[in-house]
């Protein structure tokens, strides 16, 4: 007789640690093994029972995770001693834990369970009053129609910076077929069976009936195409608008919907949804020729002065119309020319009188100014004119006369003429002396002369680039 994982002790033993169970399962190579983890499981429940109870459940207590510690220890408790109304199986679960589920119904909570057991997931288990927010959009670059339904437990919608979240949301996937036959069971499935057309149609009214009935009003959102789509044609589905613009938070590749209450970003960990009215500004930075990024401003403390930036990067530059047309209709405050982005823009300007009468035209700011440009344009304008800016900058700073005058680097860069009247001393190789004064009688000879004439400047200035962007600008 073979040995099998106990999945049922193992759960109970190690539910709040997924990591742990996905290394035992690829660990469980032999009968010894095997043998030797359903022991270490039963050692670890008969461990907890005398010490009281799981120690996930009191860290979470006793650390004064407040109303929601205390929720999630009894939750789980009461998710099992209530009668199951309706089970869904093999349901494809990525989040909080990628794996095949069966997903139950009570009257109080929405949970997932190993299939053959019947023990709730600590991690998996939601009571029906704390779902904060739900959605089911379309999932991304699959040729076959698939959707995820997300559902976030108050206050998991926006992870804080560095903070592990207690609770993650749930993410789980259904395709646009009919459930299988057999998959579904409990004291609804008859009342299911009627409305079990598709998965889609089944879930709705599972979950809103759930809702409902503990009093919440959260409803199912999904993205609409008619409120926001994505330019880009998808190669899979050509005939369908995409309603997601694909870009990356740090190194992590995922999508944005942009949808009729908020930001949506998924589907990986850690997933965020930035509701509207959360929302302080948007902005857009690393404007390059095909991607730009956005940083999304948000007010994180309840006096609603604390906030915190989430940067979503490469976005395409064709969905730029789309972004910017919901920013629009929304009334979101565009902070692309806010006074933390503007600092160096205004420096720049403030080293404009420098340039002469000719370079505080050129420098006032001319893109900016052009007529029917977007605010990513003039964006992307200022920010190649600071970059101009610094170059003059540059060259106004640079004097060939004060560089490498004991090394002799100056005599190499003098006039023509200078060189000629200076074979003499040149050729006579003991007298340093002699150079060195010469040097310093030069740059004095220079520098009455820029006083003189003040014409110096202009030539050796660069020119004219900064009325050149003036001028591209203009036109």
């Amino acid at each position: 007789m073979s040995v099998s994982l106990d999945a049922e002790r193992l759960q109970l033993a190690f539910g709040s640690r997924p990591d742990i169970l996905q290394g035992i399962d690829r660990a469980a190579d032999s009968p010894g093994r095997v043998a030797l983890f359903n022991e270490i499981a039963s050692h670890v429940i008969d461990r907890l029972q005398e010490s009281g109870g799981p120690a996930q459940k009191r860290r979470k207590v006793d650390n004064g995770s407040g109303a929601n510690g205390v929720a999630l220890a009894s939750s789980e408790r009461n998710a099992a001693d209530e009668p199951v109304l309706l089970e869904i199986k093999e349901i494809s679960v990525s989040v909080p834990q990628r794996k095949k589920f069966e997903l139950c119904f009570t009257a109080n909570h929405l949970y997932a369970r190993v299939p053959g057991t019947t023990t709730p997931i600590p991690a998996i288990t939601y009571p029906w009053k704390d779902i904060e927010y739900a959605f089911y959009l379309p999932v991304p670059e699959k040729t076959q129609v698939q959707h995820n339904y997300v559902l976030f437990p108050r206050g998991a919608n926006l992870p804080s910076r560095g903070d592990t979240p207690s609770r993650e949301p749930l993410v789980f996937t259904v395709p646009a077929t009919a459930p299988k036959e057999g998959t579904i069971s409990g004291r609804e499935a008859g009342s299911a069976a009627a409305v079990s057309d598709t998965y889609r149609s089944l879930f709705h009214w599972a979950i809103h009936s759930r809702l409902d009935a503990v009093g919440n009003p959260v409803r199912i959102l999904s993205a609409d195409p008619n409120k926001f789509h994505s330019v880009i044609r998808q190669s899979h589905r050509p005939k369908e608008k995409a309603v997601h613009v694909g870009g990356y938070r740090g190194n992590k590749d995922g999508y944005l919907f942009f949808l009729e209450t908020g930001i949506l970003w998924g589907f990986k960990k850690p997933l965020i949804f930035i509701p509207l009215d959360r929302i302080f500004a948007i902005s857009y930075t690393s404007i390059l020729q095909v991607t730009f990024n956005i940083v999304v401003e948000v007010f994180t403390g309840e006096d609603g002065e604390a906030t915190e930036e989430f940067e979503f990067g490469m976005l395409d530059q064709q969905d730029y119309g789309g972004i910017d047309g919901y920013i629009k209709d929304n009334r979101l405050q565009d902070r692309s020319m806010a006074e933390q982005r503007k600092a160096k823009l205004q420096l720049a300007e403030n080293r404009g009188p420098k340039q002469g009468a000719d370079g505080e035209e050129g420098g006032s700011g001319a893109a900016p100014e052009a007529g029917g440009q977007t605010e990513l344009e003039r964006a992307q304008a200022e920010a190649e004119q600071q970059l101009q800016d610094d170059e003059d900058e540059d060259e106004e700073d640079y004097d060939p006369g004060s560089e490498g005058g004991s090394e002799g680097s100056g005599d190499s860069s003098e006039d023509e003429d200078d060189d000629d009247d200076d074979d003499d001393d040149n050729d006579d190789d003991g007298d340093g002396e002699d150079g060195e004064g010469e040097e310093e009688g030069e740059e004095e000879d220079d520098a009455e002369q820029e006083e003189a004439t003040g014409e110096t400047a202009p030539q050796t200035g660069a020119v004219p680039v900064r009325s050149g962007w003036a001028a591209l600008g203009g036109s």
